[in-house]
Formats: structure tokens, sequence, C-alpha cells
């Protein structure tokens, strides 16, 4: 009986022989090699003519090689043919080549419905200094059907906003009538807000003024509140008050717009009397304060250095259900640090995150600046590298001041920390802010 080993070795010497054979098969044609037919030329051989023939035909085809340059812009035409319109438009860099992708596909109501594309596309070309392309655009877009609707000349208004072009969004609300659009005080107030955005004041208030009479337009809250803002930021606040007692008699009560936006400007010019009894009126009508009523009343307080009233207004602003933004507590944060009240202002910080608040960069930036201006370097460099770490990047004086600090109290470390954070930031320091830093870092090891 042969063992196991034994039968592995003797299969292992048929498979050798087996591939033996096979490969000594392969080596051999089947044909006789010293056959009559061995030695005749096969039919397809290349002789000397048949060369020098494909060498001929090789050179004309390089110089026609230019000629067929249409051919490859075709293929490359039909590729982008079958790239969608959107991306393609999204990603197209050249203006006039952006332009021409619009003017093209000008009846294709996937990018005409889309007001994300007209945006972005608006905002390139205007940012190219391209006016010209954006009025070509948008004037070939109001003669289609969709410009007999007021939405979509309403977005036709907004965009020639955005490109600063107010004159042309004026021109094309008066001319709605003309393509079949009849305009209501949708479109009278996106008009007249494109104008009072370009400080266009006289402009504004012409249309404001012939708004019912020549457009058959009827004001509501929107259009005055409009106009209001408007002769706040003209600084002629009595007019603007006067313009909401004219709301009143047309039978339009004011709203909390109205009155938030008049405390803040009277506010802003020292005219405490009127901002309170603004307040005040507000309520008394019924008229409950929002998140920025309460904002605009603290920023009052803190500026008047009264950070403890602004505090408990804070808590009033709970009592009545209205959560506290990071607006309101970095104004209180501010406050605190203003009037020295140091602990008090790191004891509300602290309350924010027990509070649902998270702070954002101003409020770090907020905090990195007073601790270094109080030489709590060690605190300021842990809020610091948070902010930091979140891409929220304080200023330039504050990341300089910092590492001064750091390097004064023999934290090194601590200061290549922030200096390693300053170099990897995303939108960088310019070249001559970050020599500064590190010049910082050097002189003090020297120093010492």
């Amino acid at each position: 009986m042969l063992s196991l080993g034994a039968i592995r070795k003797l299969c292992a010497a048929f498979d050798a022989v087996a591939l033996t054979v096979i490969a000594a098969g392969l080596s051999h044609p089947r044909s006789r090699p010293f056959s009559a037919r061995a030695h005749s030329t096969p039919h397809d051989f290349p002789t000397i003519a048949s060369c020098r023939a494909a060498v001929v035909r090789s050179k004309n085809q390089r110089r026609r090689a230019p000629n067929d340059a249409p051919a490859a812009a075709e293929d490359k035409g039909s590729t982008d043919s079958e790239t969608p319109l959107l991306v393609r438009i999204k990603h197209e860099r050249d203006p006039k080549r952006l332009y021409e992708l619009f003017r093209a596909n000008a009846h294709n109501r996937l990018l005409v419905e889309n007001r994300f594309a007209f945006q972005d596309a608006v905002a390139r070309l205007s940012g190219a200094r391209r006016n010209d392309l954006v009025e070509e655009i948008l004037e070939q877009h109001k003669a289609l059907p969709q410009g007999r609707r007021e939405g979509f000349v309403v977005r036709i208004i907004g965009l020639y906003g955005k490109a600063r072009m107010p004159e042309h969004a004026l021109r094309t609300f008066q001319e709605m009538e003309m393509y079949g659009c009849t305009c209501t005080n949708k479109s009278f107030n996106a008009t007249l807000k494109v104008l009072m955005q370009a400080q266009l004041f006289d402009e504004a208030l012409q249309l404001f003024e012939e708004g019912p009479g020549k457009y058959g337009v009827e004001l509501d809250d929107i259009s005055y509140n409009t106009v209001v803002k408007m002769m706040c930021d003209m600084g002629e606040l009595r007019a603007a008050y006067r313009v909401m007692q004219e709301m009143e008699k047309e039978g339009i009560q004011p709203d909390v717009i109205t009155y938030t936006t008049l405390m803040a400007a009277f506010y802003k010019n020292g005219q405490r009397e009127v901002g309170d009894g603004l307040w005040n009126l507000m309520r008394l009508r019924g008229c409950m304060p929002t998140l920025a009523s309460y904002n605009v009343r603290i920023q009052f307080l803190i500026n008047r250095r009264r950070g403890w009233q602004a505090n408990d207004l804070v808590r009033k602003m709970y009592a009545a259900g209205i959560r506290p933004d990071e607006i309101t507590y970095n104004l209180v944060i501010k406050g605190f640090f203003m009037m020295r009240e140091h602990e008090m202002a790191k004891t509300v910080f602290g309350a924010m995150h027990g509070r649902g608040c998270k702070p954002n960069g101003k409020i770090y930036q907020t905090m990195v600046h007073y601790l270094c201006e109080r030489r709590e370097f060690d605190l300021a460099f842990r809020l610091c590298k948070d902010s930091m770490e979140n891409n929220w990047f304080p200023s330039v004086d504050t990341i300089h001041h910092l590492l001064k600090g750091l390097m004064s109290i023999s934290k090194d470390r601590n200061a290549g920390e922030i200096m390693k954070l300053v170099m990897g930031r995303k939108s960088s320091y310019s070249g001559d802010e970050v020599r500064a830093f590190q010049d910082i870092l050097s002189h003090g090891k020297t120093g010492r």
C-alpha cells in the first residue's frame, strides 16, 4: 500500500510530464516546416511599395489635421450639450459665455423659473462689472410670457437692485403695463425698497407720493415702514414720526417694526425721552416688543453704561417668553466689561451655555479683547483657541495683544499654538500681519 506522501509525489510527476508534452506541442506548428507553402509570400505581406504608400498617407493626414479642428469642436460641443444646463451655468466663469448660455436658453422653463440661477448669474456678472450683460439678460426675460406675472417682475426688480442698477428697477416697475402686467403694492414696495437701499431718497419719495394716484397702488404697512426707515436714515426723525401719524390717519396701525425703527433712530441720536415714550406707547397700544425691540433698548442702556438695567431687561425678556440671542448676550457682556464688572461679564458668558445659547465669533472677540485688557491671558488664550478652532478669528489687534501677553508671562507654548492656528487659517492673515506676529514670538524668546 502506497503512503499518502508517495501518492502526492507520483501525481506531481505525472503533472510535470503532461506540461512538458503540451509545451512541446505548442512550440511546433502543425504544418511541415520545409513544405513549399512555407517558402511562399503571404498575400498581405508588407512590401516596400506598400510601406512607401503608408508613409505618404501619414504625411497627408498631418497636413489636414488643422482642418479637422471644427470636428473636434463639434465633439466637445456635443459633450457640453450632454451636461445639465444648470450645472454648466453654475461652473461657467467667463461673463460673456455665461450671458450666451442665458440668451440661448431664454425659453427653457428649467432656467427661467429657477430664481437661484438668476441670482447667482447676476451677482457674478455684476461682480465682473458687466452690467450691460445683466441688462441684456433681464430685459430679454421681461418680454417672455412670464413677464405678465407680477411675481416674476418683482424678481427682476430685486435683481436690478442687487446689481446696483436702481434706475433700471424703477423703469421696470413703470413699464409693467406695457408687458401686460398689473402692478400692486407688492411690486411697488419692492421698487421702493431698492430705491431706499440705493439711497435715492428723492426718487423714492416721489414714487411714494405718486403711488396711489398715478399707479393705482394701495399703500400698506410695508410701504409706510419703508418710508419711516428712509426718513430715519436721512436723519429726518420728526418727519419719520409724522409718517407714522399719517399711517394712523389712513387707518393703518403702526406695527412693532414701525416702533422699533423709530426707537432705534431716536436712541441713536441721544433723544432718550422720545425713545422711552415710543417704548411705552408701543406697549400701551398692545403692540408687544420683539427680540429686535429688546436689543434696541439694551443697546441704548449699554451705551449709557447701565449694564445692570440691561441685565434686568434680559430677565424680563425670559418672563415674556422671548429668548435672548447672541446679539443680546454680546451687548450685555460688553456692557459689564465697559463698567469694569469683569466677573459679572464672565458670569453672563458662562450662563449662555446653560441657557442653550452658544457664543459666536463676535462674543469670542469681545471676551478675548477685554480679558487681554485686564491681563487675564490664560483665560483669553483658552477662549481664543476655542474660537479659532471654530474658524472664528479675532481681530489682528486682539491677536497681537494676546501674543505679547502670553510671551510676557512665559507662555511660549501657548503663543506657539495660537501662531499655528493663525498660519492654518483658511482665509489667512496678510503676510505683514503674520510677520508681525512672528516677531513677537522671536523677540519674546530673546528678550528673557
